[in-house]
């Protein structure tokens, strides 16, 4: 079911072109359970030789794009959600409207991108990759802090103290979907906050607090400009990193160092945005 969603096809019809190349090649490359379906050691070996196909198939797509001056093409971009949806829109979306042959797809998701299976040609993670065939580079650190809105501190009372936040509704993440031991930082407050309202996204978490319904744990950045917010606790603060991912394959070709380039740059030069003093 999963190879079929990601090839925008009927798992019939993938079950079917399965069968009939393994009558071609007159051996089994899948086990079907009826929990699953796992590769023979046929398959694995089919796949790891497709994998080099596709791989040389890159490199040769890779030079055959840098012969040309042309910025063109497209591009996906996978990041979080907080960074695509209160960064990196904006500062993509006006890299796009220089290069008419351009389409950078953003994807600001709360999840992981798999570069190996082209889920985008560029990851952000909070994580750095421990293992995999992969360029990493550390794109920046930011920083979270707590926040409320003025009318929800005007209705129930300003937080000096940390014994202030007992028995107020905590806006925060959905606990076992958390994707990243990087969001682990709800657990300091969770244990004094026992009334929650967890919410799998990023941007519905800002829009709760931002109304007044609650407290929550916000970025720094992304908090800028928002009048209606205040910073509570100061001395409460946690930093994270943005790492930046990009499949050897691909890292070379004109538009995808283009974009990598441009998001060093503006996500560096923002400096200030992403880590509170």
């Amino acid at each position: 079911l999963a190879a079929a969603r990601q090839l925008g096809l009927n798992h019939a019809t993938v079950g079917r072109q399965l069968t009939a190349l393994e009558q071609e090649l007159c051996t089994k490359l899948i086990e079907r359970r009826t929990t699953g379906s796992d590769l023979t050691p046929a398959g694995r070996e089919l796949m790891q030789a497709a994998e080099a196909a596709e791989s040389a198939f890159l490199r040769a797509g890779t030079a055959v794009s840098n012969q040309s001056e042309l910025i063109s093409g497209t591009v996906r971009v996978g990041v979080p959600d907080g960074l695509g949806n209160y960064f990196l829109a904006s500062e993509l979306a006006h890299f796009a409207s220089n290069y008419p042959d351009l389409v950078i797809q953003l994807v600001p998701l709360p999840r992981t991108f798999s570069l190996s299976q082209r889920e985008a040609d560029i990851a952000i993670t909070l994580d750095r990759p421990k293992q995999g065939r992969l360029v990493i580079s550390k794109l920046t650190d930011y920083t979270l802090s707590v926040y409320a809105s003025k009318s929800y501190i005007e209705r129930f009372g300003a937080v000096k103290t940390e014994a202030d936040l007992t028995d107020r509704l905590f806006v925060t993440h959905i606990e076992d979907l958390i994707y990243s031991r990087a969001l682990d930082y709800a657990a300091r407050l969770g244990k004094l906050m026992k009334r929650r309202f967890e919410c799998g996204s990023v941007v519905a978490q800002m829009e709760a607090v931002r109304n007044g319904y609650g407290i929550g744990i916000l970025h720094d950045y992304a908090t800028e400009g928002i009048p209606d917010l205040v910073r509570l606790l100061p001395e409460i603060r946690f930093t994270r990193n943005y790492w930046m991912l990009q499949h050897p394959d691909t890292k070379d070709t004109r538009s995808v160092a283009a974009i990598v380039d441009h998001i060093t740059r503006v996500v560096r030069g923002a400096r200030d945005r992403f880590i509170m003093s």
